[in-house]
């Protein structure tokens, strides 16, 4: 009897935390305040300082699974403001990384799938609103960006950046 009960606190848990999964909860939708203190270096850039910010970038989202533009070139050196924003009634995310890092996290992703995670890298946007990521491309490359909700980077949500 005790083990049943514990399963079924455990599955009631569960369910309760996938409410607040990629961004519904308020702390993880709360504006990313720069600390440069905190900033690593990853292979494809770090985080962006909002006050050297040399370009902003509009990209769309869409229950079509397919960002506008899908592929973006940049300068090595670029701070980089992407402005994302969800058209669908799903919700998207746009993360940035290697190819490699990519499917590393959607892999995960399809395991975890109420997985929460709120990194500089990264954008969880609710249908009809945005959300934004301030990039430095200090490295030169290309990389990518998807969108890492299961089903959504398999049906080909996914972009280049391509830093010279």
């Amino acid at each position: 009897m005790n083990l049943a009960r514990t399963g079924l606190a455990f599955s009631l848990a569960i369910l309760a935390s996938a409410a607040f999964a990629h961004g519904d909860d308020k702390q993880t939708m709360a504006k990313h305040a720069f600390d440069p203190s905190k900033v690593e270096q990853r292979a494809f850039g770090r985080e962006g300082d909002p006050r050297k910010v040399t370009r902003t970038i509009q990209v769309d989202m869409s229950d079509g699974f397919r960002f506008t533009p899908s592929d973006v070139v940049l300068k090595r050196g670029e701070t980089v403001k992407f402005v994302v924003s969800n058209s669908g009634k799903l919700l998207h995310e746009m993360v940035l990384g290697t190819p490699q890092e990519l499917k590393e996290h959607a892999e995960m992703m399809r395991k975890f799938p109420n997985m929460e995670h709120a990194d500089a890298h990264m954008a969880h946007v609710k249908a009809g609103t945005k959300g934004e990521i301030v990039w430095q491309f200090n490295k030169v490359g290309e990389y990518q960006f998807a969108c890492l909700i299961p089903s959504h980077f398999e049906a080909g949500m996914i972009g280049k950046v391509v830093v010279k």
